[in-house]
């Protein structure tokens, strides 16, 4: 087996450390953006800001009771 020099193991140490904060950071905008690139018909942004909105946030209109 082979010996690594101590600049290696840091070099590696820290091409970790990097790798996980970007995957911790960006998985969920990755998956977001492969969902919304690869659908078809593009959904537009603003549609997609009204799905992320709480449901109880809806119009007095829509409450109101039919008569």
């Amino acid at each position: 087996m082979f010996t690594l020099s101590e600049e290696t193991k840091e070099r590696i140490s820290k091409l970790i450390d990097v790798s996980r904060v970007a995957i911790h950071y960006g998985y969920i905008p990755l998956i977001l953006y492969f969902g919304w690139s690869h659908s078809t018909p593009r959904p537009e942004l603003i549609r997609f800001d009204d799905a992320l909105r709480p449901s109880f946030a809806l119009s007095a209109t829509a409450i109101e009771d039919p008569i």
